[in-house]
């Protein structure tokens, strides 16, 4: 614990950053060391006074909630740069976070990991199409790996807990912290079958400079970042950016030219990430990076895929509904039903799964 305690001490440091930190550990090789440095050696590495003096009189009370935290319970973890738990694909990239706090198991850490990340408000069927996608890769052996989020986010943590690869949430805030609140439910059952990650020490409130840093961290866990619906200024595409810089596939699924959460992931494709319509596409692009034994599946994920077979009135209806929201009377007027036929029908389509009501506006999801 020894040497948990000077990291925890270091990262606490005021003034000190990321950038410091590593700097440093590249001069001094160890925590210990720099502790124990004197403030030429330090100043003439480009540190100024306060931050010496930070370093140099790192207060131990200052790592008492970090140190409570992790002897707090067996589901708590502190794993260093240099721990062997530590995930090798994030030491890949640049400036990787020299500390993270780990709720849950770290074992899903080091498994093969797809980022999924989009829209905090997306489409019914944006949510549906996440959900599946997390679910059936999670099915084939990748982790889903995402912010933990509102929207697409929250809809690939469960998806991909529905199968035996799991989940890994990464959080822009102290672990002793659950953002959104909405979401601690979803965080606990990540924590049972997976792992919630933070590079910030307890205690740490979110805020809006920690989210950038976070999806670096989502994108370098992971062999691919995949962008499910994203306007033009979303931050899935910064997660998108810095999966490029860090040499990463990036993926973007395709939406209706006049749905604006479409329009980020269009552009993607167009840039150059790979266009995706099933969970195979990725399945095979990833496949190099892929353990032995993980093949894609005859099963896919397309629109064609389980469609149940319908009345002819309702396939009919279903043919006029687009996969962004459409009003009744829209429907009465494209499919020549009357509007208490086409009512009828959508709740029946309804329950089955087969559409779904947004605000009196309905949208084909199968």
């Amino acid at each position: 614990m020894t040497d948990v305690k000077n990291w925890l001490l270091l990262l606490r440091a005021e003034g000190l950053g990321a950038v410091g930190f590593h700097k440093l550990l590249i001069a001094f090789e160890q925590p210990e060391k720099i502790l124990a440095a004197n403030s030429s050696k330090l100043s003439e590495l480009g540190f100024n006074k306060q931050t010496i003096t930070a370093i140099q009189q790192a207060d131990p009370g200052a790592i008492r909630a970090d140190i409570e935290w992790v002897e707090s319970s067996d589901n708590h973890h502190i794993i260093t740069l240099f721990d062997p738990q530590y995930p090798q694909q994030l030491k890949t990239i640049n400036q990787p976070p020299p500390v993270l706090f780990v709720r849950g198991d770290p074992d899903y850490l080091r498994q093969p990991q797809l980022a999924m990340v989009g829209s905090r408000n997306p489409t019914a069927a944006g949510k549906r199409t996440a959900s599946d996608f997390a679910k059936h890769l999670s099915n084939s052996g990748i982790t889903i790996t995402s912010g933990l989020a509102r929207g697409i986010d929250g809809a690939s943590h469960q998806g991909a807990l529905q199968e035996i690869a799991g989940t890994v949430a990464l959080v822009a805030h102290g672990l002793d912290i659950v953002y959104p609140a909405t979401h601690r439910a979803l965080a606990e059952d990540i924590s049972n079958h997976g792992a919630v990650v933070s590079e910030v020490p307890i205690g740490t409130e979110p805020h809006r400079g920690l989210f950038p840093r976070r999806n670096r961290i989502i994108s370098g866990l992971s062999l691919g970042a995949l962008v499910v619906e994203a306007a033009l200024k979303s931050g899935s595409l910064i997660t998108a950016k810095h999966a490029l810089e860090q040499s990463r596939e990036v993926f973007a699924i395709p939406g209706s030219i006049h749905n604006p959460l479409a329009k980020g992931c269009h552009q993607l494709i167009r840039q150059g990430a790979k266009l995706v319509e099933s969970a195979e596409d990725i399945i095979e692009e990833l496949l190099p990076h892929l353990p032995t034994g993980i093949t894609p599946s005859a099963k896919t994920l397309n629109n064609e895929k389980n469609e149940q077979i319908l009345d002819p009135d309702h396939q009919k209806l279903l043919k006029c509904l687009q996969y962004e929201a459409v009003a009744i009377d829209e429907l009465v007027n494209s499919s020549g039903f009357s509007a208490a036929e086409v009512a009828s029908m959508l709740l029946i389509m309804e329950l089955e799964g087969s559409v779904v009501n947004e605000g009196g506006r309905y949208t084909r999801i199968k």
